[in-house]
């Protein structure tokens, strides 16, 4: 699985992603909001401390998404392939 080399906030409550090989993908996080301890991340201004560690992407509070879930939840950013 390919790691996160950035991450960027989105207003919507996505996550835009660049992994290891170059792919760019949106992450959308909103159905985690109501989740234990994703609750936290509806505060927008804390939403939009996310940076990428170890890997993944992580806020202070230490909630985190690991490399393959963010990859295979996530929608490709690229044009298709024809």
């Amino acid at each position: 699985m390919y790691n996160i080399t950035q991450v960027v906030a989105q207003d919507d409550y996505s996550l835009e992603l660049q992994f290891s090989n170059g792919e760019k993908r949106l992450f959308d996080v909103k159905p985690y909001l109501d989740k234990g301890i994703f609750v936290e991340l509806k505060d927008v201004n804390y939403f939009n401390k996310v940076r990428v560690a170890l890997g993944t992407v992580q806020w202070p509070n230490e909630q985190d998404f690991g490399p393959a879930t963010l990859y295979l939840e996530s929608k490709s950013l690229e044009p298709a392939q024809r």
